[in-house]
């Protein structure tokens, strides 16, 4: 029974692993929001408009 338990967890985590393999291939735009505002450079978390109001 731990067996079973410890396999289809390690096949979930290849599932979610193959997941984000995929998402690195998509072009950037359809990628989705997130990472550094172009102008100064922050971390911008979900789909807001940054501090800096350029962005």
């Amino acid at each position: 029974m731990l067996t079973k338990i410890v396999a289809l967890f390690l096949v979930f985590i290849a599932v979610l692993a193959m997941f984000g393999k995929l998402s690195l291939l998509l072009p950037k735009k359809l990628r989705p929001l997130a990472g550094k505002c172009p102008h100064c450079g922050r971390h911008r978390i979900g789909k807001g408009k940054c501090p800096c109001g350029k962005a």
